[in-house]
């Protein structure tokens, strides 16, 4: 069996998804950015409960053509995991990379006769531009000219646009999928705590003092993984974006807080019960129903998701100040 592509597979979701593939007998083969990566990712991988031998892992830049011929060869699925997550004091440096990369990675896909591309997208890309009911599902999309908006889901917005049009005008016989999950929690196999994981150990470790006053909803990294192996494998899933997210409401960080202080004891004795000042937060109502109707996907509670994310973290030591 020819092995599948995942791009950026040293990343929280790039190996989650590449244990996942690893665990269900699938080959893979992997870009990072640099062979200093190699023996992290596979012991990720290994933490992941997978076997690293059907893992291949070269080198592949977003903003260099050198590599990714190589990295296509023979592949008919391809997961654009990789996309930068910088905090820039340009935008470009986040919006060109994202745009640039996923262009490049399509081009070298539809050249090589690939079948689809599954393109890890966001919620950034499609509700973070305001509306007046604050109910989001795929039809709706960010508009990157929104005032204020930040440039990493300004570079969401911007890079998935950007695929869809190349798809439909050069993209040949290639498919593309977009998945689009709201916040990213859940464990880590990593030994890095990247995004969304900063925010939980600012709060476990005591550094966060107010939580941010804000709702969004929660995806578990698991059920990102998940979500792209049926995104690839359902033929009508081709053409379509996916909602990714726990079942029922969105929820604020205070809310976050309150479920750590009750469900971990002495571990959350540090976590933060003030919310920083504002107005009252609308309701956000996020839909997943096409993820669930039409890929047959199951998420986990956010609970679940929030809690097993501050054990993780704990288990991996990756706290300041163990309990």
């Amino acid at each position: 069996m020819s092995p599948v592509l995942v791009t950026g597979g040293s990343g929280y979701v790039g190996t989650q998804l590449i244990a996942a593939l690893l665990r269900d007998g699938t080959g893979v083969r992997t870009t990072v950015r640099s062979l200093d990566r190699e023996a992290g990712l596979r012991k990720a991988v290994r933490r992941g409960g997978a076997d690293d031998a059907g893992l291949e892992v070269v080198t592949a830049d977003l903003m260099a053509d050198d590599g990714w011929p190589g990295a296509v060869a023979g592949c008919a699925d391809i997961y654009h995991v990789a996309s930068p997550m910088v905090q820039p004091k340009d935008p470009d440096e986040v919006i060109v990379p994202a745009r640039e990369g996923t262009l490049r990675v399509l081009r070298a896909a539809r050249d090589a006769g690939a079948r689809r591309v599954v393109l890890t997208s966001s919620f950034a890309a499609v509700g973070y531009t305001p509306k007046p009911s604050a109910d989001y599902t795929e039809a709706d999309w960010t508009d990157p000219d929104t005032p204020g908006l930040h440039p990493y889901p300004r570079s969401k917005a911007i890079a998935e646009r950007a695929a869809w049009d190349f798809i439909e005008r050069e993209g040949g016989g290639t498919e593309l999928v977009s998945v689009n999950p709201t916040g990213i929690f859940g464990p880590t196999l990593t030994t890095e705590a990247r995004s969304t994981l900063q925010l939980i150990k600012a709060m476990l470790d005591g550094t966060m003092t107010v939580v941010p006053r804000q709702r969004f909803g929660v995806a578990d990294v698991r059920d990102v993984a998940d979500a792209h192996i049926r995104a690839m494998t359902t033929p009508a899933a081709a053409g379509k974006r996916f909602l990714v997210l726990a079942d029922g409401p969105t929820i604020s960080y205070l809310q976050l807080a309150r479920i750590l202080r009750d469900r971990l004891g002495p571990l959350a004795e540090r976590v933060p019960t003030e919310e920083a000042p504002g107005d009252e937060l609308p309701d956000l109502v996020i839909h997943n129903d096409r993820a669930r109707n039409e890929l047959g996907w199951r998420p986990r509670p956010a609970e679940t998701t929030i809690v097993e994310t501050a054990e993780s973290l704990r288990d991996l030591g990756l706290l300041e100040r163990q309990p």
